[in-house]
């Protein structure tokens, strides 16, 4: 599981070999995770209060190139 970005309470990361819609997971510093779709950055799976989740989505907004070519290079 490459982690692409920490952040201050979390860090981002894609998982190769994994199941569609094409994901990222968000992964807090007390171990939760939530599942975010790359397209429109909505919430898959996870029971993590959207404010928890502010920072990676702010940062996914920024990079969601990244995270598609991240997502085609690891699960091709």
């Amino acid at each position: 599981m490459p982690t692409l970005v920490r952040l201050a309470n979390c860090k981002i990361a894609i998982y190769s070999g994994n199941h569609l819609p094409p994901h990222f997971h968000v992964i807090l510093s007390d171990g939760r995770d939530a599942l975010i779709v790359i397209e429109n950055l909505e919430i898959l799976s996870g029971r993590i209060a959207k404010r928890e989740l502010e920072s990676a989505l702010q940062w996914a907004q920024l990079n969601q190139s990244l995270l598609t070519a991240k997502w085609k290079e690891l699960n091709p």
